[in-house]
């Protein structure tokens, strides 16, 4: 026979346990939408590179961004926004895409790394390169923006082989 203490308890453990799956739920769920969200951005983002709009790179990178060159060149936004379309304008047939594509999110932060593949032309032959690149993004009055990027060249898949 259950008393009223026993039923309680059972109904409190009930209660405990449908919050911590709904909390689950309801995380998991919020970390597949911002890496939907983030990777629709990165990838919007790279596609719309090669026109070199400055409107573009004005909304993806926050005011305040670190970003490291493969280089080793550190920039921030209004060297960024002074160098758009320059690219553009001496490598038309370049373009740009993302595979490999990890995000962690962490609130209103996320860490975004990926492989970017660079598609362009040498002396009228087509060729491929890689950088990796690790992008921070902070979601600032409901956009996401890059406040940190890091580029580093990588090598190219057959060299991966080698090793």
């Amino acid at each position: 026979m259950h008393t009223a203490k026993s039923i309680r308890l059972h109904s409190v453990r009930s209660t405990a346990l449908m919050l911590v799956l709904a909390f689950t739920t309801s995380c998991a769920s919020n970390h597949d939408q911002v890496t939907r969200d983030l990777t629709k951005r990165l990838q919007d983002f790279l596609a719309a590179v090669p026109r070199g709009d400055k409107q573009v790179f004005e909304d993806f990178f926050a005011d305040d961004v670190i970003y490291t060159r493969s280089a080793g060149v550190t920039v921030n936004k209004a060297e960024i926004i002074k160098n758009v379309g320059v690219r553009a304008a001496n490598e038309p047939a370049t373009t740009f895409a993302a595979d490999n594509i990890t995000v962690h999110p962490y609130g209103d932060m996320a860490v975004v790394n990926f492989r970017l593949v660079i598609h362009s032309e040498n002396k009228g032959q087509r060729e491929t390169t890689y950088n990796r690149n690790t992008g921070t993004f902070l979601k600032r009055n409901g956009k996401w923006q890059v406040v940190a990027w890091q580029s580093t060249k990588a090598p190219p898949e057959d060299a991966k082989a080698i090793k």
